[in-house]
């Protein structure tokens, strides 16, 4: 399974990133998290990774994985 991961996370400042795992610098910024996961959906489905979003006190509130089931469900 890959360790790759797209992040929805507060920003310091305000508003929300979406950050890639392993990267220091933001992939985009959004005034609302709406906004920022909805583009961190695009690309973690695009990249085939894990998407981690994360509430404002940085603790994971959800994860969608896109492609890396270690168990996908059959059918």
């Amino acid at each position: 399974m890959s360790t790759k991961s797209t992040h929805v996370v507060p920003n310091k400042d305000g508003g929300w990133d979406v950050k890639q795992s392993g990267g220091k610098r933001s992939s985009g910024h959004f005034d609302t998290k709406k906004e920022a996961i909805d583009r961190a959906r695009k690309l973690s489905q695009n990249q085939n990774t894990e998407l981690v979003i994360h509430n404002k006190d940085g603790k994971i509130s959800q994860k969608d994985s896109h492609g890396n089931d270690t168990c996908p469900p059959e059918g």
